[in-house]
C-alpha cells in the first residue's frame, strides 16, 4: 500500500518523505470539480454532479480530414473547448494525423450514462470504440464479454505500467478479477480525504505545519480530541461532518474507509476484493468492524463504548445518516464545520467556488489532511488493512470488444497512456493524474486544482482501498449502507447490524456460485 520505500509501514501512521514531497508549498486557484461516488458536474441522487450538454451528439475533429481512421469516443459531457483542447493533446503527444478522434458526450446523469453504454456495448450495430468510464464500470463489463483486452492494444511497456507506476487500488479496479487482464486504465484518480478549517485549528492552538498535518496521519482517537477542542473554542456548529446515508458512497466509500483503518473488511482483506464471488470468507461480523461502527456512533452520539473511553464524542451531528457528498459539504463550505470528509476534487470545486465568490481569504484557510486511523498495518486483524485508508474512484479508458479499427483505436491508447497527457488533463478537465509520480512533478504542483495539496493526495493514492466492486456488488452495496446507517443511527447495536449484514451476504454470495 505504500507510495515509496521511504513510507513503509514503519508505525502505521505512513508517512510520505518529507523530502520527496514538500520541496515546495505554492498552489493557487483550483479547477472545476467532481463531486461524489459516480464522477460526473450537477449533484444527482448519487452524489455526483452533473455537466449539462448540448443537443449536439458529438465533439468533432478540428481538422480538414479526408480518408482518414475515425476513433469514436464515449465521453462525459464535454464542452466544444474542452474538446477541442483534449484533441490537441492528442496530436501533440503523438497521434498521428491520419487518425480522427471524435467524441460523443454521454448523458450528464451518471446512472442514465450507464445506461447508454451498457446498450451501446450490447449492440450489434456499430458503436464508440473507446469508452471513459467510471471506476466499478470496468470488471462488470468485462465479465460480460465486452471489454477488449488492453494487451493486443497497447505496447508491452504501457501496460506494464499500469502494473507499476499507477496508484495500486486503481490499477485493481481496471481487470480481471484475478489481476492477470487489464480491460482498463485509469487516466484520473480521486481520494477520499479530510479537509479542515486552517484557521480554526491554528487559533485553537494547534500548528499543523510544524506537526505534518498533511502527510502524516494521525490516529482517530488524537483526532477526535482535536476535532472536539477546536470545536468548543471555536463555538462552529459542527466539528466533523462526512457522508453515512444510505446510499453507495457509504459502502464504497465512507464505511470502507473508517472499517479498514481499524483492520476489518467486507471479505477477508483486499486479496479477496473481487472474488470469487461465492468462495471468499465474510468477515464483516468481526471485532474490528464492529468497533469502527461503535467508533461512528460515539462522534454522533458520544456514546459510551468500552475501549473508546479515550475517545471524544459528540462533535458530528445526526444530519450525516441523511448526508451525501453535496449536503455534507454545504456547512463546511458556510464555515460552520471545522472538519469535512469528502473527495480530493471537492476540496478543489470549494476553495474555487470561494475564490470565484470573492472569499479569497476563505479559501486560503482551507487545508487537507489523511484520513485517521485506528491500527497500524501491523497491527490490523486482516491484511492489507489498517493505518491511513481512503476510497478510491477514477476514471478509465476501454475499448469496445466489437471495435474494428484496431490500429487506430490502438494509436489513441498510447497517447492516452503518456504521462505527458494525464498531466495536461489537470489543466484542461482539472482531473487529478492517476500516477503517483506526477504529484512529485513540478507540472503538477504548479497546476490549478492540485497545488498545495499534492502531498496529502499522494498519501491518499497510495493507501488507498477499493470497493469490492464484482457482478454482485450493486446488490450487496445497498445492503451494506442500510446496516452500516442503522448501526450508527442506534436503531441497533452494531453487532447486531453485522450479524444481519453478513447474513445478507452470504445469501448473496451463495445464490452467485
Amino acid at each position: 500500500m505504500s507510495m515509496t520505500d521511504e513510507c513503509g509501514p514503519g508505525d502505521g501512521r505512513r508517512p510520505v518523505s518529507r523530502r520527496r514531497f514538500l520541496a515546495s508549498t505554492a498552489g493557487t486557484g483550483l479547477a472545476a470539480a467532481l463531486a461524489g461516488c459516480p464522477i460526473g458536474g450537477r449533484e444527482t441522487p448519487h452524489g455526483a454532479t452533473v455537466t449539462e450538454r448540448s443537443e449536439s451528439e458529438t465533439v468533432g475533429t478540428t481538422r480538414e480530414t479526408t480518408d482518414d481512421s475515425t476513433v469514436r469516443w464515449a465521453f462525459e459531457p464535454l464542452t466544444e473547448a474542452e474538446g477541442k483542447a483534449i484533441e490537441r493533446a492528442l496530436y501533440d503527444h503523438g497521434l498521428s494525423a491520419d487518425v480522427d478522434v471524435r467524441f460523443e458526450p454521454g448523458d450528464p446523469d451518471p446512472a442514465q450514462r450507464l445506461a447508454e453504454f451498457e446498450q451501446a456495448l450490447a449492440s450489434d450495430e456499430g458503436g464508440p470504440d473507446v469508452f471513459l468510464v467510471e471506476s466499478d464500470w470496468v470488471i462488470p463489463f468485462a465479465a460480460r464479454g465486452q471489454l477488449a483486452e488492453l494487451s493486443a492494444l497497447v505496447s508491452e511497456e504501457r501496460l506494464a505500467e499500469a502494473d507499476g507506476e499507477y496508484f495500486e487500488a486503481l490499477a485493481a479496479l481496471g481487470g480481471s478479477p484475478d489481476g492477470e487482464t487489464q480491460f482498463g486504465v485509469p487516466v484520473s484518480a480521486d481520494f477520499g480525504t479530510m479537509l479542515y478549517r486552517t484557521d480554526l485549528v491554528e487559533a485553537a492552538g494547534y500548528d499543523p505545519v510544524e506537526d505534518d498535518w498533511a502527510t502524516e496521519p494521525m490516529t482517530w482517537e488524537e483526532w477526535s480530541n482535536v476535532a472536539a477542542d477546536v470545536t468548543d473554542h471555536a463555538g462552529v456548529e459542527y466539528g466533523f461532518t462526512t457522508q453515512w446515508d444510505i446510499y453507495e458512497g457509504t459502502a464504497c466509500c465512507t464505511f470502507n474507509e473508517v472499517m479498514s483503518s481499524w483492520g476489518g473488511a467486507y471479505f477477508g482483506g483486499r486479496d479477496n476484493l473481487f472474488g470469487p464471488v461465492g468462495e471468499r470468507p465474510i468477515t464483516v461480523g468481526a471485532d474490528p468492524v464492529v468497533r469502527s461502527l461503535n467508533m461512528m456512533r460515539k462522534f454522533v452520539h458520544d456514546e459510551g463504548v468500552s475501549g473508546l473511553e479515550a475517545y471524544a464524542g459528540g462533535f458530528a451531528p445526526t444530519e450525516i445518516l441523511g448526508w451525501i457528498e453535496e449536503g455534507s459539504r454545504v456547512p463546511f463550505t458556510n464555515g460552520d464545520a471545522v472538519f469535512h470528509r469528502n473527495w480530493a476534487s471537492t476540496l478543489t470545486a470549494i476553495v474555487s467556488d470561494l475564490e470565484d465568490g470573492g472569499a479569497s481569504e476563505r479559501a486560503e484557510r482551507i487545508g487537507a489532511i489523511p484520513l485517521p486511523y485506528a491500527v497500524t498495518e501491523d497491527e490490523a486483524r486482516t491484511d492489507g488493512t489498517g493505518g491511513t485508508t481512503s476510497a478510491v474512484r477514477g476514471r478509465y479508458v476501454t475499448v469496445d470488444s466489437d471495435s474494428r479499427d484496431r490500429d487506430a483505436v490502438a494509436q489513441v491508447l498510447e497517447v492516452v497512456t503518456d504521462p505527458a497527457f494525464q498531466t495536461d488533463l489537470i489543466a484542461i478537465l482539472g482531473w487529478l493524474p492517476p500516477r503517483p509520480a506526477l504529484y512529485e512533478s513540478g507540472d503538477v504542483w504548479n497546476a490549478e486544482g492540485v497545488g498545495e495539496y499534492a502531498p496529502t493526495f499522494g498519501v491518499a493514492g497510495a493507501n488507498a482501498m477499493p470497493a469490492p466492486v464484482t457482478r454482485v456488488w450493486n446488490d450487496q452495496a445497498s445492503l451494506v449502507a442500510q446496516q452500516a446507517n442503522r448501526a450508527v443511527g442506534q436503531e441497533v447495536s452494531s453487532s447486531k447490524a453485522m450479524a444481519d449484514l453478513a447474513s445478507n451476504l452470504e445469501t448473496i454470495e451463495r445464490s452467485a456460485r
